[in-house]
């Protein structure tokens, strides 16, 4: 017998930290700062709510006032901003060609990053043990204070089961299999840690610090040694049963690094020695395809062009389904083919039958470069540890 969903309780004793959040949040999302008179009309919380919040957030020394701002009659305002120093997060990106390492502030403000290429071969012990090293001497060199430091965030090419921390024979990664990531990494590192796919945590640096912060409904399609989608409906970003939404499929399959190199060298584009036998490899592959077009070659803008429509036609169907206002790209690959493909994903958007044209939609580039699913990674430990979380008020 099934036993039916059943909605769980609210736990009350966490609206004191649930609003707590909202106000960081808020203050967070206005650079230019925000008074008290502003939280209280942003929020709704009442002005001896956002008082007696703004007391222990400025205690905490989380925020800082700023300076005033005249409202027009009466005394002007103080204004309310973050301390971007309050807090660090570490993230780190496990990608078939490179892994990545970054510390980030709370404003997601990259401060110190290292990156290597990825070792082939099933040493995953080796791997992880020469991650750990690396965010070690990532903290080390950065002199944040460790006391400072929320935690460590991991991303990771899907799947996964983001349950157990593990990463379940990921693409383009021979020899991994099921391996606890997670909890190696935090063992070796001694900070809490979080896994989670690339493009979720990538789609999370967005709304936490990128072209999208001001979106609720948002897709992120990532290109870069794979592809996938990370999606956000409502505020929330979807994650999916086992943590695995936003896996692409056939597409996913048809936009791969190894797939688009193959076309070329299969037309005569490139030559053989493009072949991509390692990962790592394919970014040059890419670098020479992009130049050949802009140099005018046909072929090599056809092959470009197609791989743009075939995206178009994924992302269009996906935000009819999922009405989103901001569709954002990043990924490697993209960073390296954008100035190319957004001028034919953009019309597409623009001119589709499926996305109906009941509010605008916004398709932009990222805006944190090839590194944006390592600043995701650190962003998913700032988002769980100081955004609003709805889910946080329902009982265990």
């Amino acid at each position: 017998m099934t036993t039916p969903a059943i909605r769980r309780g609210a736990n009350l004793p966490r609206v004191g930290d649930f609003n707590e959040s909202v106000i960081l949040d808020a203050i967070r999302r206005h650079p230019t700062g925000l008074s008290r008179v502003e939280l209280a009309r942003a929020t709704g919380l009442s002005a001896q709510a956002v008082s007696n919040i703004t007391r222990r957030l400025l205690d905490q020394g989380l925020v800082r006032e700023s300076g005033k701002r005249s409202g027009g009659n009466g005394k002007p305002r103080t204004l309310l901003e973050i301390v971007p120093a309050a807090r660090y997060a570490v993230g780190v990106h496990l990608d078939p060609a490179v892994i990545t390492c970054v510390l980030v502030d709370l404003l997601g403000t990259v401060i110190a990053q290292r990156g290597r290429r990825t070792p082939r071969g099933g040493e995953t012990d080796a791997i992880a043990a020469d991650m750990a090293s690396s965010v070690s001497a990532l903290m080390a060199e950065s002199g944040a204070d460790r006391e400072r430091i929320l935690g460590l965030g991991i991303a990771a090419p899907g799947p996964i089961d983001v349950t157990a921390g593990w990463v379940v024979d990921p693409p383009e990664l021979p020899g991994w299999g099921r391996y606890p990531l997670r909890e190696r990494l935090s063992a070796a590192t001694g900070l809490p840690a979080l896994l989670d796919k690339d493009v979720t945590a990538a789609v999370v640096a967005e709304r936490w610090t990128g072209a999208a912060t001001d979106s609720r409904n948002l897709l992120f399609f990532y290109l870069g040694t794979g592809s996938g989608m990370g999606l956000v409906v409502d505020d929330t970003v979807l994650r999916g049963v086992s943590g695995n939404a936003g896996e692409v499929g056939g597409l996913g399959a048809a936009c791969s690094s190894r797939a688009i190199l193959e076309e070329a060298i299969a037309l005569g584009v490139l030559g053989g020695e493009y072949t991509v036998t390692d990962p790592a490899e394919a970014q040059g592959g890419m670098r020479r395809l992009a130049e050949l077009a802009a140099a005018g070659q046909a072929q090599a803008d056809g092959i470009i062009e197609r791989l743009a429509i075939r995206i178009g036609r994924g992302v269009c169907a996906a935000a009819t389904l999922l009405d989103v206002d901001t569709i954002v790209f990043g990924g490697p690959i993209w960073q390296v083919l954008a100035d190319r493909m957004l001028p034919v994903i953009e019309p597409m958007v623009a001119g589709s039958p499926f996305v109906k044209a009941t509010h605008p939609t916004a398709v932009l580039s990222t805006t944190l470069g090839e590194n944006v699913a390592a600043v995701g990674a650190a962003s998913l430990v700032l988002d769980q540890a100081l955004s609003a979380q709805p889910r946080s008020l329902l009982l265990g």
